[in-house]
């Protein structure tokens, strides 16, 4: 008899097996060293799909050009962060400077007879000073803006809106990316091992997933997809089709209160894609099963959703009972 145990806690005891017949709970270990397959879905919960010879992809993406900001590396959006307020800064501080240039402020900006647009700017470093002061509402008082510029008062309002623009879009941007839920996933755990066995007079394959923080997941729902290459009758080869896995959605059992640790069930009956696969095909057939949580955080209301961290399967044949570790 072989016993494998849950990683939520001692007193939950997985499927019991013989390990004598067919000898599953034996060869599982070896079947899962001896083939690495490539994931649709790593166990990060990245897809590893790449798109290629589509046409006009960049311009697509600069079309929804905040969707692509959230979307990238922290380390991308910081750059583009300082880059962007850097490249402004310099840009204004140089209109600045060059409205002095043309008046010839820079020249008689020590002159107390003369009223040049912006007091005390006689320099690139004095402008650029100048436009941080006004644009960060600090005013320290000793440079400032005369009523004999109308070109500088434009230039102020022009000042205004692109600095809104600026701050809108971009902080905008990084208070999304740092309010994403996806690190409220992480504590959302699934258990390290699948089984297949009889529960209720059925055979069902079953996993277990639990909450490891005290606030709620409202309105949680759980969904299985298998992922597997197949042909359709007319002869058409279909490479990643997806076929959903009932989990509870006609009882609605896929709908969760997940305080403590539950465990999801499959039932594989005539209706299973499971039904059919012997043991010869088991160890032959290439498929994945994703497990998807998803939810609203209670603490936020922001929707969450989770993959466990190993999502394919590596299944027993239903007509043995095996046991089976996730690939």
């Amino acid at each position: 008899m072989s016993a494998l145990r849950k990683k939520f806690g001692d007193d939950y005891q997985v499927v019991t097996t013989s390990s004598s017949g067919s000898g599953f709970g034996n060869q599982a270990p070896a079947a899962e060293k001896k083939r690495k397959r490539q994931r649709f879905v790593d166990k990060n919960g990245r897809c590893n799909v790449q798109h290629g010879n589509l046409g006009g992809e960049t311009s697509r993406y600069l079309s929804d050009l905040f969707t692509t900001l959230v979307d990238l590396k922290w380390r991308w959006n910081l750059f583009i962060f300082i880059l962007t307020y850097t490249v402004a800064w310099l840009f204004m501080a140089s209109m600045w400077w060059f409205i002095a240039y043309i008046r010839g402020d820079l020249n008689k900006a020590h002159n107390d007879k003369y009223t040049p647009c912006v007091a005390n700017v006689y320099n690139f470093p004095s402008a650029f000073l100048f436009f941080i002061e006004t644009e960060a509402t600090i005013g320290y008082g000793y440079r400032y803006i005369t009523d004999k510029c109308p070109e500088g008062i434009i230039l102020f309002l022009f000042q205004s809106i692109l600095g809104s623009i600026v701050d809108a879009f971009l902080i905008g941007c990084m208070f999304i990316k740092m309010s994403q839920p996806k690190k409220r996933a992480e504590t959302l755990m699934f258990s390290e091992h699948a089984a297949i066995s009889m529960r209720d007079g059925k055979l069902t394959l079953m996993f277990r997933v639990g909450n490891l923080r005290n606030s709620h997941m409202v309105s949680a729902q759980i969904r299985c997809k298998l992922l597997k290459s197949r042909q359709t009758p007319e002869g058409e080869f279909l490479p990643l089709d997806q076929l959903e896995l009932d989990v509870g959605f006609s009882t609605g059992a896929d709908q969760l209160f997940l305080v403590s640790p539950l465990t999801i069930c499959h039932v594989i009956d005539t209706k299973s894609p499971f039904y059919d696969l012997s043991q010869r095909s088991m160890q032959t057939e290439q498929f994945e099963i994703v497990v998807i949580l998803e939810g609203i955080v209670e603490t936020t209301g922001e929707y969450a959703q989770s993959s466990p961290p190993a999502a394919v399967f590596a299944l027993a044949c239903p007509k043995c009972c095996g046991t089976y570790l996730w690939r």
